[in-house]
């Protein structure tokens, strides 16, 4: 499949928005393996071609902004009324030979606000012209700004921007905008669709924190848990895994772990990373569920600039530790947004989370002076197994919570690409 953007951007400037949204759109078909070509206008430097606009993969074509030797001016042209300057269709008809030239390889064009805004209005028309030779062509219309209402009067050309476009689909980004989308183009709600604007978390994230998600699926996890300790047995990394299983297997929602870790004296770190292995995937877990920062090449700890932003990410923190004398790791989790679960039975855990709201439950624990054992009735499996079921429920009616999670699953580009974009595509 080979698609077009026709964009016809004069500058790449970020602060731009629609050049953000572009961008990411062209990072999402670039890892889907579809080959793209870029439109945009003649005067567009090539010097502000960074990031994913200097990908080599691209094909950048410059769309003509010349007639006679002169630059074409855009005027905007917003009504449904009016006069036009006296060279608009000349203009028109020399970019849509442009348009003819370059997208008669194509197999969708995927146009940004080319319809919609009043100073595209002159390649409004060019791509219309253009369209009459291109008749195996699909067209994706882009809206990027609120709908306009339609005029009462409308005159040719003006009447282009309130008028539909044959095999063209019309796209906004909410479905809220869908019944005003068609009512300004004059065509059945049917011929529109919707696409969400991405929200590139881990693209904004330290290259640690990009490593880490190529090694293990942090976006598309329903449950993520970080766990950031010393690998020592006192830390208790195999009942964090067990009640990740647990919790798997209860709600049969999928669930990842992230043990931040870094070597203890204690206890070989390949045989208590095997228990903890072992022990996840006895309550449920399978080994792609499970990742040790230091098998991603970090043996010696993850930065903690790092660990705060898979913070960020994460909504459930589980901290079954066998003493603490103050728990620094439940306040970055905490301070993140995350669904707090501790053991009740440490001191410092049970005063740090009976002010900030936290789930208890109950492990092994050395309290001042001593020790205390627990015995689960009738099983720890079956502990586990109610107790992730609550959580799970809490942080569902938790609304900040389950729309922090449902940010990361939903508005990233892999689930738009996979679910919105591509089908839209390949129709």
């Amino acid at each position: 499949m080979r698609v077009a953007i026709l964009t016809m951007f004069s500058g790449l400037s970020t602060t731009y928005s629609l050049v953000n949204v572009v961008a990411d759109q062209i990072k999402m078909l670039l890892k889907a393996n579809v080959q793209i070509k870029v439109l945009v206008s003649e005067t567009c430097p090539d010097t502000e071609r960074t990031g994913v606009f200097s990908d080599e993969k691209l094909e950048w074509v410059k769309i003509t902004n010349t007639r006679n030797g002169e630059n074409i001016r855009w005027h905007d042209y917003s009504g449904g009324t009016g006069k036009v300057h006296e060279t608009f269709f000349e203009e028109a008809d020399e970019i849509a030979k442009d348009f003819v030239k370059h997208l008669k390889d194509v197999d969708v064009c995927i146009m940004h606000d080319i319809l919609y805004q009043g100073w595209h209005l002159v390649h409004n028309i060019a791509i219309r012209k253009a369209q009459k030779e291109l008749p195996h062509l699909r067209f994706l219309a882009f809206t990027h700004s609120l709908p306009v209402n339609r005029p009462k009067e409308l005159e040719y050309p003006f009447s282009a921007r309130f008028t539909g476009m044959p095999n063209t689909k019309f796209v906004y980004p909410t479905y809220s905008g869908i019944s005003a989308l068609a009512k300004q183009y004059d065509i059945p709600e049917g011929k529109c669709a919707v696409v969400y604007n991405t929200l590139p978390l881990i693209e904004s994230m330290s290259p640690e924190v990009q490593r880490v998600a190529d090694c293990i699926d942090l976006i598309n996890a329903e449950i993520l848990i970080i766990y950031p300790a010393r690998l020592t047995t006192g830390k208790r990394f195999e009942k964090v895994a067990a009640l990740a299983g647990a919790i798997k297997t209860k709600t049969e929602k999928s669930t990842k772990v992230v043990f931040c870790d870094f070597p203890s004296a204690d206890i070989p770190s390949a045989i208590y990373k095997g228990m903890i292995q072992m022990e996840g995937k006895k309550y449920g877990l399978c080994a792609d569920d499970m990742l040790f920062t230091s098998d991603a090449g970090y043996s010696d700890g993850f930065p903690r600039r790092g660990v705060f932003e898979l913070f960020q990410l994460s909504n459930l923190f589980i901290c079954p530790s066998y003493s603490e004398s103050f728990g620094l790791t439940v306040l970055e989790a905490g301070s993140r947004g995350n669904f707090l679960v501790l053991n009740e039975a440490v001191p410092a855990l049970k005063e740090l989370g009976g002010a900030l709201g936290a789930y208890f439950m109950r492990w092994d624990a050395r309290n001042f002076g001593y020790d205390t054992h627990e015995k689960y009735n009738p099983s720890e499996k079956e502990y586990y197994e109610e107790h992730g079921r609550v959580i799970v429920n809490l942080m569902r009616e938790d609304r900040s919570l389950n729309g922090k999670t449902i940010i990361r699953n939903k508005y990233n580009a892999q689930w738009i690409c996979r679910n919105q974009l591509m089908p839209l595509l390949e129709t």
